[in-house]
């Protein structure tokens, strides 16, 4: 019911925030569906499946921190667009290439576009939402992704039911330019938030120190170091347990519980709509119980159910088990958006935000590469329960150290009301 009370203005922000990182989503995670098949018609190993995506989402790290240090110089809504565009051109091109290598390439510049999206889209909907609702606006933002990963299992699955492996992957990535439509959207309906205009024309009234006026060194600066740190552990161990799963779920499903296309498909359906479901109940506990003990509750829940989920067969409850996986596992996120954009002051929001945010996904995104080499070795489910456990270990230590930042009012608010007032 918080939606009745937005503006206009508020609206348009989470819309076209909801529609890029839900996009993006689809983008993203399509991959993980043609492991199996590229497998097969190039002969692809598991550690070479783990390369492509490690390789995406380490440049998603460089492609976040660079967009959050554009978007504090040139404005969230244009830099927004600028993702948008880029993820969506190199993952068309995916559609088109003969290899492993080239795949690598391509997916590895499709990453500098995705890593930017989420880094500059949770600013500009956080910097344009009021406090209260900070978090719920994130969270809702956030729950795109399960519908753009839902979007991606049906169009992998009605693309392998109408066309032969060869051609189906490759139409899956052809959609993929789609979100470049999105781009029309912003540029007509999206205005720049007040408080960055209003930081903006501060700056250029009253040039301050580098490490003031925003940029790579003021993130490193002072007792903002000791945070920027810790939120890269945090954000390290939320994406370093979700690649573990998801990445590797429709193959640990194909090969070593044996479903088809089909019944793959309605595993991950089931995990994807219980995220949709811990998207929304994380923002709501965000909001009311504080953003730390939403990570911790949600870290020791996704742990368990991970080990579960990657133990249990078939018949004892997977299906179940899968919603509780997602609503736990996903779910966690809600509350990142409005988290690491309240730990940092206006003048480097952008750039913190996105080395945090950002950074951390290039690390976590060490895991499926690490799970892809191990599972030479170890059953492919232990390795993924296992990695999961330890990333959420990360996010409990993490979090306990960081201060909580519910209802906190960002910086420049008093300023950008003044600018409106004159």
């Amino acid at each position: 019911m918080w939606l009745l009370n937005t503006s206009v203005g508020e609206r348009r922000a989470l819309t076209a925030s909801y529609l890029g990182y839900g996009l993006d989503g689809f983008d993203l995670m399509m991959y993980s569906f043609i492991i199996p098949t590229l497998s097969s018609l190039w002969h692809m190993s598991n550690a070479q499946a783990g390369y492509i995506a490690t390789g995406a989402l380490i440049t998603s790290g460089i492609g976040g921190w660079a967009a959050g240090i554009l978007a504090d110089r040139f404005g969230r809504a244009r830099i927004l667009q600028l993702t948008v565009l880029w993820f969506a051109a190199f993952t068309f091109l995916s559609g088109f290439t003969q290899s492993f290598g080239q795949l690598l390439v391509t997916r590895a510049l499709q990453g500098f576009g995705f890593g930017g999206e989420w880094a500059v889209g949770s600013m500009l909907v956080s910097e344009i939402v009021d406090a209260r609702h900070r978090g719920k606006a994130n969270g809702l933002v956030q729950s795109s992704w399960s519908v753009g990963w839902a979007l991606a299992a049906l169009a992998f699955w009605g693309v392998s039911v109408m066309l032969p492996p060869a051609l189906a992957w490759r139409t899956v990535f052809w959609m993929g330019l789609a979100p470049a439509v999105l781009i029309i959207y912003i540029r007509r309906n999206v205005p720049e938030p007040a408080i960055y205009l209003a930081m903006r024309a501060q700056r250029l009234a009253r040039p301050s120190p580098a490490h003031q006026r925003g940029g790579f060194a003021g993130i490193f600066h002072g007792p903002l170091l000791r945070t920027t740190i810790l939120a890269t552990l945090l954000s390290t161990g939320m994406m370093g347990a979700y690649y573990s799963l998801t990445n590797w779920l429709p193959t640990f499903l194909r090969t070593e519980r044996h479903l088809s296309v089909g019944g793959t498909t309605s595993y991950l359906l089931m995990v994807i709509l219980g995220s949709l479901a811990g998207y929304l109940t994380c923002a709501w506990c965000t909001d009311t119980i504080g953003r730390r003990r939403s990570f911790i509750t949600f870290a020791v829940c996704a742990a368990a159910v991970a080990l579960l989920y990657t133990r249990l067969p078939i018949s004892g409850g997977m299906l179940l088990l899968g919603f509780l996986l997602g609503f736990s596992a996903l779910g966690i996120f809600s509350g990142m958006g409005a988290f690491m954009v309240e730990l940092y002051p206006n003048e480097v929001r952008g750039s913190g935000t996105g080395f945090a945010y950002s950074v951390g996904r290039a690390l976590g995104g060490l895991c499926p590469l690490l799970i892809g080499r191990l599972s030479t070795h170890v059953p492919l489910g232990d390795c993924i329960g296992g990695f999961a456990v330890a990333a959420y270990g990360l996010v409990i230590v993490t979090a306990l150290a960081l201060p909580e930042t519910k209802g906190k009012t960002l910086d420049g608010m008093n300023l950008s009301a003044k600018a409106a007032q004159s």
